[in-house]
């Protein structure tokens, strides 16, 4: 059974910050399930629609708080099939986003303009999983 996971904890964010305390940069891997119909409990004044609908909708506001905050989408598309992972985990979409700092992504997710806008992404999805992928030398690299 998939553990369901939409928002990070304080305690991932706190550890996040921690982790990545030199300050370079860091690529953020989505990966993201959408539910079959949107979750808008709670948010009256949205229209109903699909997950990836919602996502679509989430999409097109985040923009300006990513650019606010010197952040870019670097990819986006869907996971066409899991060649090694658990046959139950299964990803509808990918996105890798890049910001300048690890703390960048703080300041994004608390700011009012985000805050506004994050019900969307609830909405959407049934489930996520976030990788932050910091900047230094792979092991395969000579």
């Amino acid at each position: 059974m998939v553990e369901t996971a939409i928002l990070p904890t304080d305690e991932q964010m706190q550890a996040l910050g921690a982790q990545l305390e030199s300050g370079g940069r860091v690529t953020m891997l989505n990966l993201l399930k959408y539910r079959e119909a949107a979750d808008y409990s709670g948010f009256p004044d949205e229209t109903g629609c699909s997950g990836r609908e919602a996502y679509r909708r989430y999409m097109k506001v985040v923009r300006p708080c990513l650019e606010t905050v010197g952040a870019r989408i670097v990819f986006s598309g869907p996971v066409n099939a899991t060649v090694i992972g658990p046959a139950d985990e299964v990803w509808d979409d990918m996105i890798l986003v890049e910001y300048p700092t690890p703390q960048s992504l703080g300041e994004m997710r608390s700011s009012s303009e985000y805050q506004a806008i994050e019900h969307h992404r609830t909405a959407a999805l049934a489930n996520s999983r976030l990788f932050a992928i910091g900047t230094g030398e792979m092991a395969c690299e000579s």
